[in-house]
């Protein structure tokens, strides 16, 4: 491995290196700057790999709860965290509902998680099934969401481009201050910056 270019970004310190590194290299990394002098070892963060989203979707489960009521987003949320599938996968947004059909009592449940490059953590998810109450649910891959508008400013779910009240773009990729057509050139400041690049 090598480093093409070290560059201090919103704190942080971005890294690009020459093949991707593996968790070896990385603590190799972090226990260069924890020696180095003068820097407090307490105030270095461990480091990680820049992340993307991955687009998923859930069919398989009811439109509506043993209640009557709709399930919503939070119902969604609360359930994966007590399914073992679903274990150590950050959303990226909130889960979107909508019926498979007018007339059908099934739902489709589209959500985005925080992913590595090589879209590992979406591979584990991927045609995997789980049972909820007496339904045998299935997660699958997506590339869109056709039931619910998503923005190409600043590529959230739920408001079309034109009701986007963002002050600037945002790159699909990785949601850096950028447009994707910027993203090789202007990336490296955004996977460094934890709070567009979120854990």
């Amino acid at each position: 491995m090598r480093s093409e270019f070290i560059r201090p970004c919103s704190g942080r310190i971005a890294i690009v290196t020459n093949i991707v590194p593996n968790p070896s290299d990385l603590s190799i990394i972090e226990k260069y700057f924890k020696s180095v002098e003068g820097i407090n070892s307490n105030d270095i963060p461990s480091p990680r790999l820049p992340q993307s989203k991955s687009y998923l979707k859930i069919t398989g489960l009811s439109y509506l709860r043993a209640d009557g009521n709709k399930i919503t987003s939070e119902n969604v949320t609360d359930f994966m965290k007590h399914i073992d599938l679903f274990e150590n996968i950050p959303l990226a947004t909130k889960p979107h509902i909508i019926k498979a059909s007018p007339k059908s009592d099934m739902a489709i449940i589209w959500f985005d998680i925080w992913d590595t490059q090589n879209e590992s953590k979406a591979k584990l998810l991927i045609n995997h099934s789980f049972n909820l109450g007496r339904h045998i649910a299935t997660v699958r891959a997506t590339n869109m969401n056709p039931g619910v508008p998503q923005c190409h400013n600043c590529w959230k779910w739920g408001h079309s481009t034109f009701s986007c009240r963002a002050h600037s773009s945002r790159c699909q990729k990785y949601s850096g201050p950028h447009k994707l057509e910027h993203h090789r050139e202007l990336a490296w400041c955004c996977k460094a910056n934890p709070k567009l690049n979120p854990p």
